[in-house]
């Protein structure tokens, strides 16, 4: 290849790759000025139409006036409704006990549509995980509406106890052992199979690779994809595990079984065997034991328990749905707890 050509492909990509990283600083920057500016004409009509008093009335003709002449100056973003969100957005956020010791605002570092979103959750411990993990996985809006739709806050406070519930408020989501990566249920409604038992465990597979992106997503923090019916060979006999990845904040193998229908002692043995062979003969000295999760549509937790040893790290069980659950359905089940 030409040497000119070379380097002008050179400069290009080093180029390309600073002005995108300008652009989305400018655009990063633009956002959160929105936002503080927001967050702050939410407080002057607070403060001034409401006299300081969230809960005190005043006629909508106010704000309906305050849009127009606002519309007329400064273009679009001020509708009534708009200004109404600015207003119950500084009433959130202005009792947040989140608020820094330094500065009586917040630290924005989301979109107005993600604040919009995250707004319309009422409980502030379940808000603030959301906010958390938006920020430290830069969720996309999509992103945190799927997860909020599928009560990815429920479904993870339902395997910890009061304190570690409360840690997710504050936090997020903290992985140091095996279990805390795991969810019951797993929520796969993106495949698009009904919550039948008419598919295969073949087509719930496919389905799941076809769409990656989100299993990774359902799946959580730190996981890259290996394989898929990986053959390994005991014996001269030859079996395939169903999905191999691999988590790099657990420094472990993670491997998934797919059973449809109810989960059977047999299920359990076979992930065991998959997880002790990854053990001895394909992880490293320097990582962390296998990790075995079998995704089930029924499973006893008696069996799974009477099962495993009672020590057990490693093999878990976890029921999954093709179809959203009720948010409400979830929320009894953490208060069951109680």
């Amino acid at each position: 290849m030409n040497p000119h050509r070379n380097l002008e492909e050179k400069l290009y990509a080093q180029i390309g790759e600073l002005l995108s990283l300008a652009r989305r600083k400018v655009v990063s920057q633009v956002n959160q000025t929105m936002v503080v500016t927001y967050y702050e004409i939410g407080r002057i009509i607070v403060e001034n139409e409401q006299g300081g008093k969230e809960r005190a009335e005043y006629g909508k003709g106010i704000l309906k006036g305050l849009s127009r002449r606002l519309s007329q100056d400064f273009g679009r973003g001020f509708s009534t409704d708009n200004l109404e969100n600015m207003r119950r957005f500084y009433l959130t956020y202005s009792k947040s006990e989140t608020l820094s010791r330094k500065s009586e605002r917040p630290d924005f570092r989301l979109s107005w549509s993600h604040y919009l979103k995250l707004m319309r959750i009422e409980d502030e411990a379940e808000r603030r995980f959301y906010e958390l993990e938006a920020i430290q996985n830069q969720w996309s809006l999509r992103e945190l509406q799927r997860q909020c739709d599928s009560a990815l806050y429920q479904r993870l406070a339902l395997s910890r106890d009061k304190e570690k519930v409360k840690e997710l408020s504050t936090k997020g989501q903290v992985i140091n052992k095996p279990s805390d990566a795991l969810k019951d249920p797993y929520i796969l409604e993106f495949i698009g199979l009904p919550d039948k038992n008419e598919y295969s465990e073949s087509d719930l597979e496919k389905e799941l690779i076809d769409k990656l992106e989100h299993f990774l997503l359902e799946l959580g923090k730190g996981f890259t994809f290996v394989a898929r019916q990986k053959k390994i060979t005991i014996d001269e006999k030859h079996f395939k595990i169903d999905l191999v990845f691999y988590n790099r904040l657990l420094k472990s193998f993670v491997l998934i079984d797919l059973k449809i229908g109810e989960l059977k002692h047999q299920d359990i043995g076979q992930i065991q065997m998959y997880v002790n062979y990854y053990d001895r003969f394909v992880k490293l000295d320097d990582e962390n034991k296998t990790v075995g999760i079998i995704l089930c549509q029924d499973k006893s937790n008696t069996l799974v328990e009477i099962t495993l040893p009672e020590d057990n790290e490693q093999i878990f069980a976890s029921k999954y749905q093709t179809v959203l659950p009720s948010k409400e359905d979830l929320k009894k089940l953490i208060e069951s707890k109680d």
